[in-house]
């Protein structure tokens, strides 16, 4: 709520800054009409008095456009009497702007261009357009502006100079708005973080406790069969608590740039192998099987065998928790040039588009909805991200919602 505030006060501001700007300058500009009115009334009525003729009660001039006057004169015009007198009486009315002009030729009836005055001290080169005749049968002659709008602007000094402060301080509170808002995902995001750690540690603790207490009564004590099996609860609850530990502690040290590698030639597809004996049980709960595709005939690389088997491992084990049932995933290798790709897909539940860009951001999991059914912290294809880019690769991810996902690493060779 405080955030819409923020925005809906800026907007307020931004938007009362334009109007304002917008007002100044409508003012500004009819500052400038008024004094070009002025002005060329009095060139008008030189040139009739040139001309020794009657000034009529009516105004000469008339506006056609924004930069564009015309001044309606009974009589033959000199076109450097014409240029001295606008040029004399702006000056004195302080339209010290660059200006262009024309008069209409009543014996060839067209509108012939006069001359560009600049007050400035660059040379300007005769516009190649032609100025737009007026409707009248009469002598007249035209005056244009064409950088009025720019120069009006460049006079309002002090208007130019808030609209550019108020700009930093939209900048500077929009960086600190989005500034806020990640510091808030991120807070978020640490947040599910623990509480799916507490779930992750808690489970295998407890499940350690209660066996432990089990084995201490003396019924248990005397059945051997029973021994063993809570023996092997003991032993996997522990192996499982382990597993979570050295994940944690393997993406903590990749984010403090500490991932010690022992870099050696190694075939890929025994680390492959690895991987899959070790995710053959986890996929064996949920009725699943592994496919392997081993198209690849160069599988030689350099890097660390026991993070290259943990990246795959961390690939499967997450085809394989975020899939209802029945879980089939293909693992395929290929060739391509000197780069060595591999493929793990899925018919799990998929990502959607939006979550396919933070899939590798550290804590984040796919939404499941509010039942906690897929375990993990969110560190699995972050660290895959780590090894793969200290190993000089790339990851591509290709997803569709409800259909599965296909995640390709590329190995250099």
């Amino acid at each position: 709520m405080v955030t819409l505030l923020a925005i809906i006060s800026m907007t307020g501001i931004v938007v009362l800054q334009v109007f304002w700007f917008r007002k100044a300058f409508d003012v500004r500009e009819r500052q400038f009409d008024q004094n070009v009115f002025t002005s060329l009334q009095r060139v008008g009525e030189q040139l009739l008095q040139i001309n020794k003729q009657q000034i009529p009660n009516v105004r000469l001039v008339k506006q056609i456009s924004s930069n564009y006057f015309v001044v309606s004169v009974n009589g033959e015009i000199d076109t450097k009497v014409l240029e001295s007198l606008l040029t004399t009486d702006f000056i004195q009315h302080g339209l010290m702007l660059d200006f262009e002009y024309g008069v209409y030729d009543c014996n060839h009836q067209k509108l012939v261009y006069g001359n560009y005055v600049s007050f400035s001290d660059q040379v300007h080169d005769r516009p190649s357009r032609e100025l737009p005749k007026w409707r009248n049968d009469l002598y007249y002659f035209t005056v244009n502006f064409p950088n009025k709008t720019n120069n009006l602007i460049g006079s309002m000094d002090i208007w130019l100079f808030s609209s550019l402060v108020l700009l930093m301080v939209v900048l500077f509170f929009s960086f600190a708005l989005v500034t806020i808002l990640r510091q808030k995902q991120l807070s978020d995001v640490q947040k599910d973080f623990v509480n799916n750690m507490t779930h992750e540690f808690k489970t295998p603790v407890s499940t350690i406790l209660v066996t432990s207490r089990l084995l201490t009564k003396p019924e248990i004590q005397q059945q051997p069969g029973s021994i063993e099996h809570y023996s092997n609860m003991i032993q996997v609850e522990a192996l499982r608590l382990k597993s979570q530990v050295e994940r944690v502690l393997q993406v903590a040290l990749s984010d403090q740039k500490q991932m010690e590698y022992k870099m050696e030639d190694i075939d890929f597809h025994e680390c492959l192998e690895h991987a899959i004996a070790s995710a053959k049980e986890l996929v064996k709960e949920k009725d699943g099987t592994i496919n392997t595709h081993l198209n690849a005939v160069n599988t030689s690389i350099r890097g660390d065998r026991m993070h290259l088997t943990n990246m795959i491992f961390n690939l499967l084990d997450n085809s394989i928790k975020y899939n209802r049932s029945n879980p089939i995933i293909d693992v395929i290798t290929n060739n391509a040039g000197r780069r060595l790709e591999f493929t793990v897909t899925d018919n799990g539940t998929g990502i959607s588009k939006k979550n396919s860009k933070r899939i590798f951001d550290q804590f984040f999991r796919v939404s499941t909805g509010d039942v906690h059914d897929v375990k993990g912290f969110g560190l699995g294809l972050h660290y895959v991200k780590h090894v793969v880019k200290d190993h000089g690769g790339k990851v591509k991810v290709q997803s569709e919602l409800g259909k599965g996902t296909a995640i390709t690493i590329i190995l250099r060779q």
